[in-house]
């Protein structure tokens, strides 16, 4: 699936800018780089082993496919986070949509995973997709700021449901919203923003 609209600028809250594209086979390796890079305790808690060239491979298809539509965001030709939309084509959970993002330790706490998810719910909306599910552990405290300041809310906390890499028990938090109360809530923070 094309994505329309990109690539694109977007502007940090440190006045820096990044190049907003989607995803390509081209970017098998810098994929890697970026994931490969990220601090242990992150590469912990996700849910794939994110270094190992199996999973891009396997990752890159389903982008391929569109079952997973992903942005990446450069900074001086250089990808510096990533972030998903996983959908469902068929089948009781169409109408749903995951949101996953992963930012480079270097460029945390300049609004790009919030520029991101951002987009994210924009493309889940053109899809038509009615609710959107953020899914973290506990110890990822920034995350959840991000999705509860899109609007997401928790809807469950399944104690000792996942584990890490390390075989520790975690508790996974299940966040979610309606898209359309998402998209509400970024267009009235647009609207009060000065020069909107």
């Amino acid at each position: 699936m094309a994505l329309e609209g990109f690539p694109k600028k977007a502007n940090l809250r440190d006045g820096s800018q990044v190049l907003l594209r989607p995803l390509g086979f081209e970017d098998a390796e810098a994929l890697l780089l970026l994931y490969r890079s990220l601090p242990e305790e992150d590469r912990l808690v996700l849910r794939d082993d994110v270094s190992k060239t199996e999973w891009s491979e396997r990752f890159l298809t389903r982008v391929a496919l569109g079952d997973v539509l992903s942005l990446v965001a450069e900074e001086d030709g250089r990808m510096v986070a990533e972030a998903s939309l996983y959908r469902q084509r068929h089948g009781w959970m169409a109408h749903v949509g995951e949101v996953r993002v992963s930012v480079d330790r270097a460029h945390r706490g300049r609004g790009l995973g919030f520029v991101l998810a951002r987009e994210l719910v924009r493309l889940a909306r053109d899809l038509g997709l009615e609710k959107l599910v953020a899914q973290m552990v506990e110890t990822q405290v920034a995350a959840r700021r991000v999705f509860e300041r899109l609007g997401f809310a928790a809807e469950a906390v399944l104690r000792g449901h996942v584990k890490d890499s390390h075989g520790q028990p975690r508790d996974l938090l299940l966040l979610a919203s309606t898209t359309d109360r998402i998209w509400r809530g970024l267009e009235a923070a647009s609207d009060a923003q000065p020069g909107s």
